[in-house]
């Protein structure tokens, strides 16, 4: 009988990876799925919190979304829900359309997950990944390191028990201290010790447990379980002193029960208001996941593919919408686990939902008298692994263009807001490097000498003609630069009267538009009426076929040379026999 056809299992890699599915790998499955389940419970709670939803909001945003991705998706490791960045960006969206803590919140908020989704979707059944491509590194570390420097901000209330508001760093630290007066000290002696618990936990826990003799491996896994520890105490503590009296904000009740089937809007207008933060977010969450499934899978000889990536993102995306849920992606803290803990196939994710699925039918109740400084601390450590201020130092060193986009990421995400930040980023990023561009490297190169070999007059001793002016521009050729080509060479042509050939060597131009093609026709022409020739060496293909197709080459007053050796040999003979006729 034959098999799913390639284009099938395309979109559905399951049909795949599950044709060889057995016992070991069911064993890796479920103990990863046990151990990320464990993991998830606390980060879902407090997630969901931080995008200003009810706790259980994060639990259904980890099931339903998990089992889709499980089908459609191409990693085996990466473990999809809720994430930091996504969940600050959700609340900083949906409350610019409706109050936290409303029935339209909750609705935004379903609406932003299938609007998501379906742009994740229809980006993955285009082949758009690429989109992507256009967030810079030094923009998306900043906008992380920003980002993570504003939820911290944001959970700091939780910390103290005041009633802070706000998604800016001015506004979160002026509402903080506006309210210091009411600051809840059982509440801050909670939020204090559970931090610094968990960030004990991060660093001391495991060399603990392998000193007293449990293995590596397993130490590792149980220091993982360090937030579940915390939850557990600080819950059971407020339960036996009855500490929701005493002022110390709690959970409160959740629901019992399965996801349950939700229904987004349709509303034009709210679509019209999320469409760029879905954008934002679609795009900055496929960013995160596919970079840590692909740091994963070359881990292990794997491959992604990164448009079913889009599909299987969407698709988790939309289930997100219609069960309760809002925005996810693939998070890097629970994917690292996931991996290290032995998953082998996405299956691990399935059998994490069933795992969530079944702490959310029995284990709900008693989160009820769970202290939301408990799940702040949780979001401020996990969070603050994220900030990286070396950046700064790095893209400094580096380019200091780079520097001027992180920096301008990071001040307009605190100053303005997260949208803002990004939106600023990235349109830095494509101005830099639009304003790089337009102002190409270009070198007068002459021959090394004993070799065929042409380097930059200004670094190497190298031998020229007077008479033949070789230059090598050492970018593509499109709008934007296409003048300055024309300016420097007439430049050096008016200071160099004894010209008789222009060299244009072209080893690193990939691509020349039409209107660099109109320039190189303008120098051709000039240079003529000067008596001058002008010629290209080292023409890529792809572009030689484009160059074909215009009246250029037939009026090119020189010729095409295959190396720049070629040309001077040619050239430089040629003026030799002139001069020697003369």
């Amino acid at each position: 009988m034959a098999g799913p056809s390639l284009s099938v299992k395309r979109y559905f890699p399951v049909l795949d990876w599950g044709r060889g599915y057995n016992g070991e790998t069911l064993t890796g499955d479920l103990v990863a799925a046990v151990i990320v389940t464990i993991m998830l419970i606390p980060q879902s709670l407090a997630y969901a919190l931080l995008a200003g939803l009810p706790p259980e909001a994060g639990l259904y945003a980890s099931i339903a979304p998990i089992v889709l991705y499980a089908l459609f998706g191409t990693s085996r490791a990466l473990a999809v829900g809720p994430v930091a960045v996504v969940s600050l960006m959700t609340a900083a969206a949906i409350g610019k359309v409706a109050e936290p803590g409303s029935s339209d919140y909750i609705i935004a908020a379903l609406t932003l997950a299938l609007m998501s989704g379906a742009l994740l979707v229809a980006m993955g059944l285009f082949r758009l990944g690429f989109v992507a491509n256009f967030l810079s590194h030094p923009v998306i570390a900043g906008f992380i390191t920003a980002s993570g420097i504003l939820i911290a901000a944001s959970q700091l209330k939780h910390i103290l028990g005041v009633d802070a508001h706000g998604h800016t760093l001015p506004v979160i630290l002026g509402s903080l201290v506006s309210d210091l007066g009411a600051i809840n000290w059982l509440t801050v002696l909670i939020g204090i010790s559970a931090t610094a618990f968990l960030f004990w936990v991060r660093g001391g826990l495991k060399p603990l447990l392998v000193r007293i003799g449990i293995l590596d491996r397993l130490a590792g896994h149980l220091a993982r379980t360090g937030p579940v520890f915390a939850v557990a105490v600080t819950t059971l503590a407020a339960w036996w002193y009855d500490l929701g009296e005493a002022g110390v904000k709690l959970v409160g009740d959740v629901p019992r029960g399965l996801p349950p089937l939700t229904q987004p809007s349709f509303s034009p207008d709210l679509w019209l208001a999320l469409a760029g933060p879905a954008v934002l977010i679609s795009i900055i969450g496929f960013v995160e996941s596919v970079s840590v499934a692909q740091t994963l899978a070359a881990k292990r000889r794997q491959r992604i593919d990164p448009d079913q990536e889009l599909i299987g993102l969407g698709m988790a995306n939309i289930g997100a919408g219609f069960t309760g849920g809002y925005p996810v992606t693939g998070g890097f803290a629970r994917s690292v686990v996931n991996f290290d803990a032995g998953a082998q196939t996405p299956a691990a994710g399935a059998f994490t939902a069933i795992g969530l699925a079944a702490a959310s039918l029995t284990i709900t109740p008693l989160i009820a008298f769970l202290p939301q400084a408990t799940l702040a601390a949780t979001i401020i450590v996990a969070v603050l692994s994220l900030v990286n201020f070396s950046i700064f130092r790095d893209a400094w060193t580096y380019s200091k263009a780079d520097f001027v986009a992180v920096t301008a990421t990071v001040a307009v995400t605190l100053i303005v807001g997260v949208e803002a930040g990004v939106t600023a980023g990235v349109l830095l990023s494509v101005l830099i490097h639009l304003y790089k561009t337009s102002k190409p490297h270009m070198a007068v190169i002459g021959q090394v000498p004993g070799t065929e070999h042409y380097r930059n007059v200004l670094r190497h001793e190298v031998i020229t003609d007077p008479h033949v002016l070789q230059l090598r521009v050492d970018e593509s050729l499109y709008f934007a630069n296409a003048r300055y080509l024309e300016d420097r060479i007439y430049a050096m042509v008016a200071d160099h009267p004894e010209l008789e050939h222009v060299v244009l060597a072209c080893p690193a131009v990939n691509a020349i538009d039409m209107s660099a093609l109109e320039s190189l026709e303008a120098i051709n022409a000039r240079l003529e009426a000067l008596g001058v020739k002008f010629h290209l060496t080292e023409v890529k293909g792809p572009v030689m076929d484009r160059l074909k197709r215009s009246h250029f080459l037939d009026d090119l007053t020189g010729q095409v040379f295959l190396s720049q050796h070629q040309a001077m040999r040619t050239l430089g003979g040629a003026q030799q026999g002139a001069r020697a006729a003369e």
